[in-house]
């Protein structure tokens, strides 16, 4: 059974899955003269942070075309929720260092990239 789904469509799991959640402020939040945080949280957002390691250039062509669009449902394992949740979510800068590159042996360290929520 697959961990990740992008579009719908099954995603080759991942090696490293990290979820996390940001808190979104307010504009005007910071601290006051007195040295007092004032967050003003406006929302909560998921971060996934996914990586992926010695894949072949096939293997990686194929994650990064389901990335691709500028913002895709992903249904992964939520571990606030203990269920699986699809959330809406934009992709950030991805690395891929090569790590083998000869005749009939062509394989990347690792692909790796984060995606936030919408």
């Amino acid at each position: 059974m697959a961990m990740i789904w992008v579009d719908g469509v099954e995603i080759k799991t991942p090696s490293t899955f990290t979820w996390g959640i940001q808190d979104v402020s307010d504009a005007a939040a910071g601290r006051t003269l007195d040295a007092v945080m004032h967050k003003n949280r406006i929302a909560r957002k998921r971060k996934l942070s996914f990586t992926w390691t010695a894949p072949t250039p096939g293997e990686a062509a194929e994650i990064l075309a389901a990335f691709d669009p500028e913002y895709v449902n992903i249904t992964y394992p939520d571990t606030r929720t203990g269920k699986n949740e699809t959330r809406i979510f934009y992709t950030g800068d991805i690395t891929s260092p090569m790590k083998i590159w000869t005749i009939g042996h062509k394989r990347y360290e690792v692909l790796s990239f984060d995606v936030t929520e919408r």
